[in-house]
């Protein structure tokens, strides 16, 4: 009887550290990567970001449009996520960085972000056409086309792993 006990135990404790090894990569919005993404040696890519259309999406939106399931999921990052993963971003910032990045809340660290291996394991995303297309697709009522070669020209920023 103790040996069923003593399996059954052992049991709870892998299952125990698996549960608390298996993380969900949280959200936690542009003013968190301001803090390292805002220096004008490693490019401005916060500054970059608002005054782009992306950081500025949940404007546009009117009327029921800003309460819409729908227009939120590509209007806002926080909006467009599972809740459970929404750490410290707001709906109100609009398209973040970590709508392109993905969650940042694991590879926020400088060390982990000069490492792009590391980094990615993490939960960082080196955004693609697929990513964009996401949102900049036909489904959208007010969609006019998406050249991904002429738009990503407008959002491309430097890597700020390479300075």
């Amino acid at each position: 009887m103790n040996y069923k006990k003593i399996i059954f135990l052992l049991g709870l404790v892998i299952c125990s550290i698996a549960v608390v090894n298996a993380q969900d990569f949280k959200y936690i919005g542009a003013a968190k990567c301001k803090m390292c993404h805002n220096k004008a040696e490693k490019g401005q890519q916060f500054t970059q970001w608002a005054a782009s259309p992306h950081a500025k999406t949940m404007a546009r939106l009117k009327g029921a449009e800003a309460k819409d399931p729908k227009c939120l999921k590509c209007h806002s990052t926080a909006a467009g996520v599972d809740q459970a993963l929404v750490a410290t971003i707001t709906v109100a910032e609009g398209v973040s960085c970590e709508s392109c990045h993905g969650p940042g809340s694991a590879y926020k660290v400088a060390t982990t972000m000069k490492d792009r291996k590391l980094a990615m394991a993490k939960g960082m995303i080196i955004p693609d056409e697929k990513t964009c297309k996401k949102c900049h697709n036909e489904q959208s009522p007010h969609y006019k086309g998406f050249n991904y070669k002429e738009y990503l020209a407008k959002v491309m920023h430097d890597d700020p792993t390479t300075k």
